[in-house]
């Protein structure tokens, strides 16, 4: 054998050698069942971004309980980014800003849960976090145990600054990280839609974004620049097909709710509306403090967050739309069903819905009802009020931008 073939043979049992280690993948695991039905609560960052303290907190979940949102599902206070001091400390640990949160995060997450709520923290898979404070990639499992030590019941994961590494394999190593530190904490992925967290998410988290951040409008596109928010409608549009992803424990997240931040009592109708439709968390995103009667009124309807915590879990989809009045259904358990009449123009629409000549069929998960075999009650569920059955043509008017949501229960 000549010294050429040697040295082949040699380079390629070096290669072997070296390749029979590389088997092991990745385990992806997460805290099962912590959100069976989409999470409920309130995330500081569409009003306040990082300019948030201890007393913000406890105010906001002192009127989660009075107000009524606690009652009506509402359970997760979330700090978003800007928490955190500007460096770790001389171990390598996050420490919460001593000057915005003076008695430290642990009396305050115990403030929280004394009031029979939640609590929840944000950061992010890269080296910085979206507003340029420590970021958790290379700490993961550090970070963990540190959130474990908090008790916290929430982390939101963003994902900015994380160039140069994979979103399945980062999301999956703080899943993991999560579980090692042996503490249930709901996992949300807040990765925008761009590597479609949903296609690999259910069995790393609870639920994950599915697009950039949303803004306060009907249907616009707000530019940063090199990025844009979106108004809500723009939002579902833009991920109505992604719904055979969403489900019990793994939810499609549409973003935060804009609900009291500066639209029309009827634009928060339609956005609470749509996301009630669509399964989406429902996590306000106003100053509680400063809320409004309507705005109260629409966060607290109980027969619209009954739709949203549907047991069933199917995310809603679009039926129809003809001159800018859309349509859009979600089934319920027991053959229920959600429909809601959106106005997507600038003046008044006039509805004139026959039942018997719109059967409603779910092709994701063949579901289907025929107006003229089965008969339905129906449940005008803004105005509280029984309504005559799906035998008669259901007819009303809905202004600009305005929403009529029924609920369809099935006469046996």
């Amino acid at each position: 054998m000549n010294k050429i073939k040697i040295t082949i043979l040699t380079v390629a049992i070096s290669l072997a050698a070296f390749g029979q280690g590389n088997t092991t993948k990745q385990e992806t695991v997460k805290y099962e069942g912590l959100a069976k039905t989409p999470p409920m609560g309130w995330n500081s960052w569409n009003t306040f971004e990082t300019q948030i303290d201890e007393k913000l907190v406890k105010e906001t979940a002192d009127y989660m309980v009075t107000s009524g949102m606690k009652d009506a599902g509402f359970s997760y206070i979330v700090l978003d980014d800007g928490w955190m001091a500007k460096e770790r400390d001389g171990n390598g640990d996050l420490v919460a800003d001593p000057i915005k949160f003076p008695s430290g995060m642990k009396a305050l997450v115990d403030y929280v849960h004394a009031k029979g709520l939640k609590f929840g923290l944000y950061n992010c898979a890269g080296i910085k976090t979206c507003a340029g404070y420590p970021g958790t990639r290379g700490y993961e499992y550090q970070d963990a145990r540190f959130y474990a030590s908090l008790d916290i019941d929430f982390l939101k994961y963003d994902w900015c600054n994380t160039e140069g590494i994979t979103a399945k394999e980062a999301y999956t190593t703080m899943s993991n990280a999560l579980k090692s530190a042996k503490k249930p904490i709901l996992f949300n992925m807040c990765e925008w839609g761009d590597n479609q967290p949903w296609t690999f998410g259910k069995a790393i988290a609870n639920s994950w974004r599915i697009s950039g951040d949303i803004y306060p409008c009907y249907d616009c596109e707000f530019s940063h620049g090199s990025w844009s928010s979106w108004g809500f409608f723009k939002i579902a549009e833009m991920r109505k097909d992604i719904r055979q992803y969403s489900g019990p424990d793994h939810w499609n997240d549409f973003d935060m709710l804009e609900v009291g931040n500066g639209m029309t009592y009827q634009e928060d109708k339609s956005h609470f509306a749509l996301w009630c439709l669509l399964s989406s968390p429902l996590i306000a995103g106003n100053d509680l403090r400063k809320m409004t009667p309507q705005t109260k009124e629409i966060l607290t309807n109980k027969e619209l967050i009954a739709i949203n915590q549907d047991v069933l879990g199917i995310q809603g989809f679009k039926y129809s739309e003809t001159d800018g009045l859309a349509i859009w259904v979600k089934p319920l358990q027991n053959g229920d069903w959600a429909v809601s009449f959106f106005n997507k123009s600038t003046s008044e629409k006039e509805i004139n819905f026959d039942w018997s000549k719109n059967p409603i069929t779910d092709t994701v998960f063949n579901l289907n009802t025929s107006f003229e075999t089965t008969n339905y009650a129906i449940r005008d569920l803004w105005n509280k009020k029984d309504l005559k059955t799906t035998k008669t043509v259901f007819k009303a008017k809905v202004s600009a931008h305005d929403v009529v949501t029924l609920r369809l229960t099935k006469i046996k």
